[in-house]
């Protein structure tokens, strides 16, 4: 443990806080010890991931817990298709560990770094309408309450429990060890392209039926998207070319994009054009590769996000309000509005409990003004029925998000169970979690 004061702040530099202890165990046993440690300090603590949330989740100027030291026994299953590993891990260190055994995760966002942890407990997920997030892989996982017990949960053994952490903000307790299901190692084909935007919509779904994983990007001030959709296929055949790998997703998509949004911020009236020629220069291409290096792609550019999950059926009523929103804002938009796709699962807090959803995550690139244009956006979107991720930025309270999650109610009754003098708790929990 370290007594000194420690200043941490997110990936994105918008939240920032300042700890009187920072606690690094090495074991389960000293978690326990680590939160009996702020109890008795009469001080709140918080597990921090890798800091990609934009959210002040992670925040507290209490005790912070940092889990990337934490050694439990790590387990990989290959005729069940389980791994069981700490819950400090990143993503990027668990999708290299399954690779050496064969096996992969059935689906992964758009970027490796946070911690499985963090990634679960904020709902991160990717794309795919036959997929829910990434925690309806959990099949088991361990946790440190509040009162110093340690869990372990599954679908046969504290059920309430498990049906809350596995999306549970860290609220009910500092998750320590996860299991979860995975499949045979695939390859996928990626296939990228632009397009207008009402062809995408008139055709959606075929789009989304009728491919393991879709997404596309809408480009604000123009009427052009791209689209990206992956599926599996039996043999890595036509790997990207390592100088078109550089030249799109970190010349193009990273330098050249950083090149281009700073101009933006400077001069904003260059900002429509800029938005039409990204758009066409993005051109068509075709690859294959392993699962989790198609799914994952290096983020540089920094930026500030909203993203809400909505029943799938409204997205056209939601695209066309945000259009309206972007092209009445009194400052520009600088990045594209990214649209994915997930299955229903039964988590309680998850954003996709109980029905198929789209999900619509709207930026801002650093340093330029967004709050305005995220209000406008989570108004239209909450009247739609959406219900905000967890990790990235909203302005929605308690008494705003009981009604768009049937178990909220029974979420809170395992805090108060778990967590009864709320050592979890930070500004951020207190305001979506107590009315």
């Amino acid at each position: 443990m370290s007594g000194t004061p420690a200043v941490w702040s997110n990936w994105a530099g918008n939240q920032r806080s300042t700890t009187a202890l920072v606690a690094r165990p090495r074991t389960v046993a000293e978690v326990v010890e680590a939160v009996g440690a702020a109890a008795d300090a009469g001080r709140t603590i918080r597990a921090v991931g890798s800091g990609h949330s934009f959210t002040g989740a992670a925040l507290t100027d209490g005790h912070r817990l940092d889990l990337s030291d934490l050694d439990t026994d790590v387990t990989v299953d290959t005729a069940r298709r389980l791994v069981t590993v700490p819950a400090g891990m990143t993503l990027h260190a668990l999708n290299e560990l399954l690779a050496t055994h064969g096996l992969a995760l059935p689906n992964l966002g758009d970027i490796d770094a946070q911690t499985v942890a963090g990634a679960l407990s904020t709902g991160t997920h990717g794309t795919g309408a036959r997929l829910g997030c990434l925690s309806t892989f959990v099949t088991a996982l361990t946790l440190v309450t509040g009162t110093g017990e340690v869990l372990h949960c599954s679908a046969d053994a504290h059920r309430d429990v498990f049906a809350a952490a596995r999306v549970g903000l860290g609220a009910v307790g500092v998750l320590v060890e996860v299991t979860l299901r995975c499949v045979d190692a695939f390859v996928l084909r990626a296939h990228e392209q632009p397009a207008a935007l009402s062809t995408v919509l008139a055709d959606l779904p075929s789009l989304v039926g009728e491919h393991d994983h879709a997404e596309f990007y809408w480009f604000p001030y123009t009427a052009r998207v791209q689209v990206k959709t992956n599926d599996r296929v039996p043999a890595d055949d036509r790997p990207l070319p390592r100088w078109r790998g550089w030249l799109d997703d970190e010349f193009l998509a990273n330098s050249v994009f950083a090149g281009a949004c700073r101009l933006g911020r400077a001069v904003p009236a260059l900002v429509p054009g800029i938005s039409a020629v990204s758009a066409r220069a993005l051109t068509e291409r075709t690859y294959t590769g392993r699962s989790d290096q198609v799914f994952c792609t290096p983020r540089r550019v920094r930026f500030v996000e909203m993203e809400y999950a909505l029943p799938r059926a409204v997205l056209p009523a939601a695209l066309d309000a945000l259009r309206r929103i972007v092209d009445g804002l009194p400052f520009k938009v600088l990045f594209p509005v990214e649209v994915r796709f997930t299955a229903a699962d039964d988590i309680w807090l998850s954003h996709g409990y109980g029905r198929d959803s789209v999900y619509l995550a709207i930026h801002q690139y650093v340093g330029m003004p967004f709050e305005p244009y995220f209000r406008a956006f989570e108004e239209v979107a909450t009247e739609l029925g959406g219900r905000p991720h967890w990790g990235k930025l909203h302005y929605r309270d308690a008494a705003s998000l009981a009604p768009a999650y049937p178990r909220f109610a029974d979420f809170l009754a395992v805090r108060d169970r778990l967590d009864p003098n709320r050592l979890f708790t930070n500004p951020y929990l207190t305001r979506i979690l107590d009315a």
